[in-house]
């Protein structure tokens, strides 16, 4: 059985030829709650098994490199410039944290790190999240930095928004570090509070279904829902200052108000206030064990997705509406951003190949596109690698 760990650990050593601090992190699925955590709603992520290994170890020639082994690129950084990477890249994501580290006068020795994973990049996984808060982790450690997980959070986020340039909520770092195995997240966004629901289901896998396009308004299209939710907001907030976010009205008092908004705003808004709703009776059916309610409430989310804030496409909207006609799935949605990536569902385990087959075969058919299936597990977050012992360990 392959062993990542052991593999980044081996490679590290052959580079730099010391013993490494190994970490990892997983990178993460969202069951319901999209386009939530930026306006102070509900989420209910959770880690997965598809992660980012990362070694460490402390530099013995004053020189500080870190080596990407997926893509075979290395970096040596100066610690004592440090500033965002003008021709861009996943090395700003890790520049932007030993900015954070410096900012709170944390001694950052020079330092040698490579890292690779199997997160599939643009698929809506959070690989990013993952680069950022496993670095942050191992870094820690190395520098004996006494910062609580929760620090480590907000460090990877600031890092993300600010080294990166992506305006991201705190959901995807939250589940990369906080994430249990066979357990959810429901994290309120508003203040971090979060709780771990039991999601071990017997009759359903979780499968993501990956449509393999990505289109333009990805970004362009991502900024600017988060600014008409703003407009929204502000509107709002003139009719009754004391509302702080969306998460402070219902979608009938938004409903009420529909003139208002702009059409395109009222959309917005009545999509946002029904999905903070939703999220929380979706909680309430895993508290029952009830995959079925919780998999109709998925699908709804979809629709409010593809027809209220209007970030699906053609090919989400074909995967879920296949999948959502097939009696062995509970529910389906596009997961993420929007305008491509994932279709994530509860899919009956005995069927899981079959539809995987059927599904593809439309899909190829229909969009002249291949689809990409995993299934994925719920994991533990993010934290240290056991040294590995290499005679337990085939890296074939």
């Amino acid at each position: 059985m392959y062993d990542r760990g052991h593999h980044i650990g081996q490679k590290f050593k052959e580079r730099f030829g010391v013993q490494p601090l190994l970490v990892r992190a997983p990178g993460r699925i969202n069951l319901i709650g999209e386009h939530t955590d930026y306006n102070d709603g509900f989420v209910m992520p959770a880690a997965i098994d598809r992660e980012i290994v990362f070694a460490f170890g402390p530099s013995t020639d004053g020189r500080t490199i870190i080596y990407a082994d997926d893509v075979g690129e290395a970096v040596e950084i100066d610690l004592h410039s440090i500033r965002p990477d003008k021709r861009g890249g996943w090395i700003n994501y890790l520049l932007g944290v030993i900015d954070r580290f410096q900012d709170r006068n944390i001694d950052v020795a020079p330092f040698w790190c490579l890292f690779g994973g199997n997160i599939p990049v643009g698929s809506g996984l959070s690989s990013s999240a993952a680069l950022e808060c496993g670095f942050a982790y191992g870094l820690r450690a190395l520098s004996y930095a006494e910062l609580s997980d929760e620090e480590l959070i907000r460090m990877a986020q600031w890092s993300e928004h600010n080294y990166a340039g992506v305006k991201c909520g705190i959901m995807d770092q939250f589940a990369s570090v906080m994430g249990r195995k066979d357990q959810v997240l429901m994290l309120d966004c508003r203040d971090l509070s979060y709780r771990h629901l039991p999601f071990a289901p017997r009759d359903f896998k979780v499968v993501l279904f990956d449509s393999n396009v990505k289109h333009a308004l990805a970004t362009s299209g991502y900024n600017t829902r988060r600014s008409e939710c703003e407009e929204g907001l502000s509107i709002l907030q003139r009719d009754n200052p004391a509302i702080r976010s969306l998460r402070d009205v219902s979608q009938e008092e938004v409903e009420v108000r529909k003139n208002f908004f702009p059409d395109n705003v009222f959309k917005r808004l009545r999509y946002v206030t029904g999905e903070i709703a939703r999220v929380q009776a979706a909680a309430r059916d895993l508290e029952r064990n009830d995959l079925i309610a919780f998999g109709a409430k998925m699908t709804e989310t979809h629709r409010g997705l593809s027809e209220l804030y209007e970030v699906s496409c053609a090919e989400l909207d074909f995967l879920v509406e296949r999948l959502t006609t097939s009696p062995h799935v509970a529910g389906a949605r596009m997961m993420g951003g929007g305008f491509g990536g994932c279709a994530i569902a509860l899919v009956r385990p005995d069927a899981v190949s079959a539809i995987a087959e059927s599904l593809g075969d439309a899909y190829r058919s229909t969009f002249g596109l291949e689809l990409t299936v995993h299934q994925v597990n719920l994991v533990d977050g993010t934290g240290l690698v056991p040294a590995p012992n290499p005679r337990q360990h085939n890296t074939n």
